[in-house]
């Protein structure tokens, strides 16, 4: 884990005050490497990498980078290619290794393999790699997004980094995209490259982009398919288990000791429990929790794992004060904001986790590879309820009547609305069209952002076009639904991941996101996956006996809850005002300041809007505000 920048001119120009720029850009990501920092320059000033480093393998001078390979390749990394070793072997006869690192072997692996080499590691990554010879420079990131990379280009100068305020600098100015604001106020994800900030662009997970002869083009080497394979139940709780096993010990190759969250979730539980099996050093857990008000803990549950575990669980009880002083801190190390409230404790536990180990696992990924979401289950009622009035023999249901997951039914009991409000458009009907509608956010917005005037139409139509892709049956509502939210929703709920732990130098290692295991599970029916209508049944039955009882059987898990509603009632009132109030927050495009404050206070409690609505007020004030203030003192200056 650490931190990569670069510059290139596209036509091999020299980029005046290179090496200055790029240990600008290492120091702007300072907190993802605390371990390192060193930049490269080529000799004619054309193309340069900068490096900030977190020792995680190899913790030697030898794993320094930018690392320069025996045929003169020059290569930052970021993440961690857990399958080097078997990879190193393979290669040895070609390569001297000088070092022990994973690092190294993308070096190896690219000199043998050329830029197909991306599709033989397993792992989390993000690299930039320079080969002179060619005049090439290829950028990589992993399939699921777990690494960041973003980009910009300005002029005929191309730069990139592992955030996108490393590159804020280098901006004629910091504005506003409005396409990306549009699928943010609709979504909270993005559905493009695009980023909040104008000009900026995130590489698409499971793509490289080759800068070569003054011409940029980007490739997708991955994708997820789900196309059913022939395979009894048996035999899928078989290989599963094999792949878990796997994927886990390649996720532990370490040389610092490993830690493990524990939400209270049957994701995190069982890794963190597998993790420490025979291992003593891997015991350390970390948990968030809210006590001030009930049905917002549940430390009970983190607490029974970690003594299934025989772990030391270290808990944090997270206040309505820590929410006042570290929303600024979270917007900021998020780049722009996604998804739900969830970063704000993550970023609580990353702090706590970061203070006693420098990696940790978590359960991330498993609820959209196993369909764990409730949603998944109104899509795949749905689907059952058309084959059996229609007689039509989808092959994701044929082993799986009806009648058998009606006794499942009252776990969504708390899900009536969003079962009336998929239904309501029409039974049957075009589900992309309903699948939107529900996740829609702007059909809760009451005037406060200027619809009218973004391009709404273009994001659903770039909805309705990932969400039909090929690679999917036309009538498995229920894979299209976990596909979706595997490709968009997945690699946002990943950028939290990844920011709040590098926030305080912490690397997070996510083992279900491995591409054999994700691949393996896409290929199976939801039949299979959900047997008996029970959520990520398949990964209960593979694991069931690793997890206590109490665990493994219930039926309520939150997520990461937050009393959100209640702080808004009471402490955070003043705080949610006062940011709203500030003296620019009245000047945001598409943004009525007015009806944000008079709708909220209607509400009398913090909705999923008013989340996004106070992030983006922030975002606001951590970059714009900002970059004003230094414009503003730069003309001072000059005047």
């Amino acid at each position: 884990m650490c931190g990569i920048a670069g510059m290139i001119h596209l036509d091999g120009e020299r980029i005046p005050q290179l090496a200055r720029r790029l240990r600008m850009m290492n120091d702007i990501q300072a907190h993802r490497g605390p371990d390192g920092h060193s930049v490269w320059v080529s000799p004619d000033e054309s193309v340069g990498l900068a490096h900030r480093r977190l020792a995680i393998v190899d913790l030697s001078d030898r794993g320094a980078q930018p690392m320069v390979g025996q045929d003169e390749s020059v290569l930052v990394h970021n993440g961690e290619v857990y399958n080097f070793v078997e990879l190193r072997a393979a290669l040895s006869y070609r390569w001297t290794f000088r070092s022990a690192t994973d690092t190294e072997v993308i070096l190896a692996a690219h000199a043998r393999h050329g830029d197909e080499a991306v599709e033989r590691f397993r792992g989390m990554f993000a690299y930039g790699l320079w080969r002179p010879r060619e005049r090439r420079l290829t950028l990589a990131r992993d399939p699921f997004g777990i690494k960041p990379l973003y980009y910009a280009q300005v002029g005929r100068l191309l730069m990139f980094s592992s955030e996108a305020k490393t590159l804020l600098p280098f901006l004629p100015d910091v504005e506003t995209d409005p396409e990306a604001f549009a699928e943010y106020v609709a979504l909270q994800i993005p559905l493009s490259e695009r980023t909040l900030f104008a000009g900026v662009c995130q590489l698409p997970a499971g793509h490289t982009m080759v800068i070569e002869n003054g011409h940029v083009r980007t490739r997708a080497y991955w994708r997820p398919e789900y196309a059913y394979r022939d395979i009894s139940q048996a035999e899928a709780v078989e290989r599963l288990e094999a792949l878990v096993e796997e994927s886990l010990a390649l996720h532990l190759r370490s040389d610092v000791p490993v830690g493990a969250y524990l939400s209270g979730g049957v994701d995190s539980s069982l890794i963190a429990i597998m993790a420490a099996e025979g291992n003593h050093e891997n015991r350390d857990f970390f948990h968030g929790k809210f006590t001030e008000f009930p049905g917002y803990d549940e430390s009970g549950y983190a607490r029974e794992a970690a003594a299934s575990a025989s772990g030391r669980l270290h808990e944090i009880d997270i206040t309505a004060s820590d929410f006042i002083e570290s929303m600024p801190k979270v917007i900021y190390h998020l780049d722009q904001p996604v998804a739900g409230p969830g970063s704000f404790p993550q970023y609580m536990v990353s702090k706590l986790a970061g203070e006693h180990v420098k990696v940790v696992l978590g359960g991330q990924g498993g609820d959209e590879i196993f369909g764990g979401y409730s949603r998944y289950m109104v899509g795949y009622l749905e689907q059952g309820l058309r084959a059996a009035i229609q007689g039509e023999d989808d092959p994701g249901l044929r082993d799986l009547p009806l009648a058998s997951i009606l006794p499942q039914l009252s776990s969504l009991r708390e899900y009536q609305p969003l079962i009336k409000s998929t239904w309501s458009s029409g039974l049957f009907g075009p589900f992309d069209e309903r699948y939107l509608r529900l996740i829609n956010r702007t059909v809760d917005m009451a005037g406060e952002v200027e619809l009218e005037d973004l391009p709404m139409a273009s994001v659903a139509e770039r909805f309705t076009s990932v969400f039909n892709e090929a690679g999917v049956g036309e009538r498995a509502y229920f894979d299209k639904m976990m596909r979706f939210d595997m490709r968009f929703l997945l690699p946002a709920l990943l950028q939290v991941e990844d920011r709040m732990g590098m926030a305080h130098g912490l690397e997070s290692r996510v083992p279900f996101l491995d591409r054999p295991l994700v691949e393996f599970v896409a290929s199976l029916s939801p039949a299979i996956k959900l047997t008996g209508g029970v959520s990520k049944n398949l990964l209960r039955q593979a694991f069931g006996q690793r997890l206590p009882p109490s665990l493994l059987d219930r039926r309520d898990k939150m997520g990461f809850p937050v009393p959100l509603k209640e702080w808004f009632g009471g402490e955070l009132r003043s705080f949610v005002h006062d940011t709203f109030n500030s003296a620019r927050a009245g000047t945001r495009p598409w943004v009525r300041r007015d009806e944000v404050l008079k709708n909220m206070t209607a509400m009398g409690s913090f909705s999923r809007t008013a989340w996004g609505m106070l992030s983006l007020e922030l975002w606001y004030q951590q970059f714009h505000d900002v970059a004003h203030q230094k414009r503003q003192a730069a003309l001072a200056l000059a005047g």
